[in-house]
């Protein structure tokens, strides 16, 4: 048994994003409404980085005819995805691994939240080609993660997200270097590259919908 499969893991789990990402449940719910602008009501969406579940579930419960393939590299995270599903896990294909074992689709939309932060700039635009040749003509990808300016101002934002965190409760550990050595960690990328590397993926006019504090998000078109 892992601590994944015990429920007081999955509540601490469910906790935490909304804690440390500003309007989290809103971002969930700006990415359904995005999606659907493209998806038919029946439509099949792919979800990256679906390990946990919470965003299967915001979608899942406001779209019922939608079914979903998720894809993550962690099976312990797809456990978890599986418990907070529910009965809705009957519309989720869940698959261990990253975006080239996907299935082929291809699909209505696709999303990828609070993930692409921990992919290396080397392996980025591969991640992002293989969305888009996964995605129907037109269909929508919207993507959210940290991206931040370089220069002294990355700090900055950083030590406000740092703060938003211990305003709900979360403190980084300073001894260890606090938020700014959780930023020197993550290959976290500046918007402006961001955007670059979705047009050269393939994508079309993304648009910045999402800015709060060290987040961004964008909703682009295959």
């Amino acid at each position: 048994m892992t601590g994944f499969d015990d429920p007081a893991a999955v509540a601490r789990y469910a906790e935490n994003p909304p804690r440390l990402v500003p309007g989290f449940s809103d971002l969930q719910r700006m990415t359904r409404l995005l999606l659907a602008e493209t998806a038919p009501t029946d439509g099949r969406i792919l979800v990256v980085g679906a390990g946990g579940g919470l965003e299967l579930r915001a979608f899942a419960e406001a779209q019922p005819d939608w079914r979903f393939v998720g894809i993550d590299p962690s099976a312990e995270m797809l456990t978890l995805a599986r418990l907070n599903l529910g009965p809705l896990v009957e519309r989720a294909e869940l698959h261990e691994g990253y975006i080239d074992s996907a299935p082929e689709g291809p699909f209505d939309g696709a999303s990828c939240l609070l993930t692409l932060h921990f992919v290396p700039l080397a392996e980025r635009l591969a991640t992002l080609t293989e969305v888009r040749r996964r995605l129907k003509p037109g269909a929508a990808f919207v993507v959210a993660h940290h991206s931040l300016p370089d220069g002294p101002a990355r700090g900055v934002w950083l030590d406000r997200f740092a703060a938003f965190a211990a305003d709900n409760g979360v403190d980084f550990d300073k001894a260890s270097g606090g938020a700014r050595a959780l930023g020197d960690r993550l290959p976290i990328l500046t918007p402006e590259t961001e955007v670059d590397l979705l047009c050269a993926a393939g994508f079309a006019d993304p648009q910045l919908f999402y800015a709060a504090f060290t987040f961004r998000g964008w909703v682009a078109r295959a």
